[in-house]
């Protein structure tokens, strides 16, 4: 009997509620879309490299070598050289190494020198292996793998020349040394996607004329004879390593990072990945109370507009009285009318939210690398929508309790 009175109270006030119902909704698809965000992000992060039981480079800032080595932002403060790669290489404890070698660009996106292990290695989303969907690998001194983002924004194809630049942000070109897409990587959603990748020795190649950072004046070697020449690498950027058995990383982690001939630092990835989340950590919580407190207003603002219909509401609720109604029957029936409003308005930010993530996530995945799963509401999400429905009806007491205290006679009486 209440329920059906409640939901003919809301319909005769059809525009006002659909209003507060709106509100809610935008609220809670808001503060739901920001966690699902941080979820995605933080599992897209998670998921960049898998796999990999260490990361080397030269000693520096554990955060810092995981940020240039993997997600390609930042540079690196000094290289490894050849030599200690090949030492920690030959250590019994390791099974494989994949070198890493930055510091140029094509067009704003980086240019990586690796080996063909890169591609047998490189582990992502929990153990997915790069695919090579058009095309091939690095079989020439100067053939060139690309991300899809970087084939889709340049509108490369395989074949297509690229011309390497000297640096991040130089107006210096290794125009001499053209390179040529050999293969293009399905997406993946990590930073591969923004990445060129070459080979060590096409690294060396296009440096041969060039010494401290600059163009030797006058000298260009041609490339038969480049192509004739040892182009071992003198030092890499870094190094991600798997090893033998997992009981091992701890002690070939102490020898890499007390390693005497020069000062390395080897990190896990996954701690690694921990200390950068303690460092947004703030900025995360910032983000979370702003939308709770977007959450927090719709509700003020649905308990504002029972306030203000009481006035419109003291004559009918008077006729419940005199019809029988108790107080508590009133007191209960606009309780039970803001409950339905906020379960109508947590329902539709529901489907916004998941509406908004069908359209914006090829977009997001594009354009961020950020992968925001389509997947049933959690347990804390459908805890968080139950707890805007008890906060709704938490504050819808307070209109409530001034209705409880209205008299029937003050009800009856006629304002002139």
């Amino acid at each position: 009997m209440i329920l059906r009175l409640a939901f003919g109270s809301l319909l005769a006030r059809a525009l006002t509620v659909s209003m507060t119902v709106l509100a809610i909704a935008l609220s809670v698809a808001l503060f739901l879309g920001v966690e699902k965000v941080r979820t995605g992000a933080k599992a897209s992060f998670a998921d960049t490299i898998s796999g990999t039981d260490l990361i080397v480079g030269p000693r520096s800032g554990s955060v810092q070598l995981l940020l240039y080595s993997v997600f390609r932002i930042g540079n690196a403060t000094n290289n490894v050289t050849w030599q200690s790669y090949q030492d920690i290489a030959n250590r019994p404890e390791v099974d494989w190494i994949v070198p890493i070698s930055l510091g140029d660009s094509h067009r704003q996106f980086r240019v990586m020198g690796t080996t063909q292990a890169f591609f047998e290695h490189y582990k992502y989303r929990g153990g997915r292996s790069l695919e090579i969907g058009d095309g091939h690998g690095l079989n020439d001194l100067y053939d060139a793998v690309i991300g899809a983002e970087v084939a889709a924004t340049l509108d490369y194809a395989v074949g297509a020349p690229i011309v390497v630049s000297h640096g991040l942000a130089s107006f210096t070109h290794h125009d001499d040394q053209p390179f040529r897409v050999a293969g293009i990587v399905d997406r993946t959603g990590t930073p591969v996607d923004r990445t060129v990748i070459v080979s060590l020795e096409a690294i060396e190649a296009i440096h041969v004329d060039w010494q401290s950072g600059a163009q030797i004046p006058g000298q260009s070697t041609p490339v038969e004879q480049i192509r004739q020449m040892d182009l071992s690498p003198s030092a890499v950027t870094a190094a991600l390593v798997g090893v033998k058995s997992r009981l091992q990383i701890f002690g070939l982690q102490r020898w890499i990072n007390t390693y005497p001939e020069e000062p390395l630092l080897a990190v896990l990835p996954g701690v690694a990945l921990q200390e950068l989340w303690q460092i947004v950590g703030v900025a995360e919580t910032a983000l979370i109370g702003v939308s709770a407190m977007v959450v927090v207003t719709a509700l003020l603002g649905m308990m504002a507009m029972i306030f203000s219909s009481l006035n419109e509401r003291r004559r009918e609720m008077a006729i419940w009285r005199a019809m029988g109604a108790r107080p508590s029957t009133i007191l209960g029936l606009l309780v039970l009318e803001a409950a339905l409003m906020a379960a109508l308005g947590a329902l539709l930010g529901l489907a916004l939210l998941y509406t908004g993530l069908a359209l914006a996530q090829p977009v997001v995945d594009s354009a961020f690398g950020l992968w925001l799963p389509i997947a049933p509401p959690t347990g804390r999400e459908l805890a968080t929508l139950a707890g805007v429905i008890g906060a709704a009806a938490l504050v819808s007491l307070f209109p409530a309790l001034r209705a409880y205290r209205l008299s029937l006679s003050d009800g009856m009486m006629v304002r002139i």
